[in-house]
């Protein structure tokens, strides 16, 4: 009996092992004379002992049978299931007891949750703060100077990650401050202008968030907030086409940056039409250089926007540098003063694995409309020129119209009036 005995904090199954298997067994084996008597546990049965059918003639009396197999059958006895019932308890009590030990400690530190906060705390902070010790020193990283003034300026930075996926990471500048808030990006597609972008907008998180930077020196100011559109996608669980997320983006980043943002954005106004795109990009443009004036990495393939830097002293127009030779092109990945000439976009559709067929199709048709497309208006042509040169082919009617909406304060008038000047408007135009 004492080998049966169940220890209350040992788990069921372990008592089986221990308790049955061996001694009972052994026991079972001796007495009956079967050599092959075995006691095993399952949820169904619980304990059972298993004889063969070969040896069913020695079965004791005290056996009682549970279940028939095909080759065996399976018992029990009353000293078996005294020991189940037993081993269930004993089961029930471990877990009891491990929930009282549970809630004991829970009220335990309940009376150091305060100490433990704070422990907690400085362990995270010591975690954090040894790990940008160990990447600055690792991967040669710099302290950022922060200063009061509107300034963001990078010597030889780069991109944290781009650079360990590479061997030889090329370094950039970036110069950002009052006198310079703007820089419109112009290159190939595959030339670096998003890494570029993207590695301005790191380090400067990682100088607020305490750690050493990827670059020679940086000296930073204030920063408050970092808006950025990058990439394409779409929304269709919400019906909005790429187009539409990306203004949607362009929206929030037009209504809630300030002067002191970092806005960083990529091929604005690609989703729609060229005509429309380059409108809109170029009136993004003028709105973050007049209104917002926060500091901006402008990427874009619309290179009549680099016209901009001749109207805004604050814009300066920088390029990612290739070097050509016949159809192949090399990227260098070296942000250079002044603006591209072109996109390069068949050579880089050419290396990414396009049919010879249809990159020569593309040339063809390339030089086609090249020579059949004029060349279009300066499109920062002064408002009053273009007016002047609109009118002069409407009559009289249609310039006085004009003449009139020049002249007319839309804040000044009410709902009724405007209504009114609408029918009068129309009425002119039909005499």
């Amino acid at each position: 009996v004492a080998v049966l005995e169940p220890d209350e904090n040992c788990p069921s199954h372990k008592i089986a092992d221990y308790h049955i298997k061996k001694p009972y067994a052994e026991e079972e084996r001796k007495n009956s004379g079967i050599n092959n008597l075995k006691i095993e546990f399952n949820k169904v049965h619980g304990f059972y002992i298993e004889v063969s059918n070969s040896n069913l003639n020695k079965i004791p009396d005290n056996y009682r049978r549970t279940q028939t197999l095909k080759n065996a059958e399976r018992f029990t006895t009353e000293k078996l299931k005294q020991f189940e019932l037993k081993a269930l308890k004993a089961q029930e009590n471990a877990l009891n007891l491990e929930k009282k030990l549970f809630e004991e400690l829970i009220e335990w530190l309940n009376n150091y949750v305060t100490e433990l906060q704070k422990l907690a705390h400085a362990i995270a902070s010591l975690d954090v703060l040894h790990c940008f010790a160990k990447i600055a020193l690792e991967y040669n990283y710099t302290r950022p100077i922060f200063n009061k003034n509107k300034k963001i300026h990078i010597t030889d930075g780069r991109h944290l990650v781009v650079e360990r996926q590479i061997e030889n990471f090329i370094a950039n500048n970036t110069q950002l401050d009052e006198h310079n808030t703007f820089i419109l990006i112009t290159g190939p597609n595959m030339g670096g202008k998003s890494t570029y972008m993207r590695q301005v907008a790191i380090n400067v998180i990682l100088a607020h968030i305490g750690s050493y930077i990827p670059a020679t020196n940086m000296t930073i100011g204030i920063v408050d907030k970092i808006f950025t559109r990058i990439g394409a996608s779409d929304d269709l669980s919400q019906g909005k086409s790429t187009f539409m997320v990306e203004m949607s983006e362009t929206a929030n980043i037009l209504n809630n940056a300030t002067q002191h943002s970092l806005i960083l954005m990529d091929e604005i106004g690609r989703g729609t039409s060229t005509f429309d795109g380059l409108a809109l990009a170029n009136a993004i443009a003028r709105y973050i250089i007049e209104r917002i004036q926060g500091y901006t990495l402008f990427a874009t393939h619309y290179f009549e926007l680099t016209d901009l830097a001749n109207h805004y002293n604050m814009v300066q127009n920088v390029h990612l540098s290739v070097v050509e030779n016949n159809d192949e092109i090399v990227f260098l990945h070296k942000v250079c003063s002044g603006s591209a000439q072109k996109s390069y976009g068949i050579q880089v559709a050419s290396l990414a694995g396009i049919p010879r067929l249809v990159i020569n199709q593309a040339k063809k048709f390339l030089i086609q409309l090249e020579s059949k497309v004029k060349p279009q208006d300066d499109l920062f042509t002064n408002n009053e020129l273009v007016i002047k040169n609109v009118t002069s082919s409407l009559n009289a009617n249609k310039i006085n119209i004009i003449e009139q909406l020049q002249q007319l304060n839309p804040d000044e008038i009410t709902a009724k009036e405007a209504y009114d000047l609408i029918y009068k408007f129309k009425q002119q135009l039909q005499g």
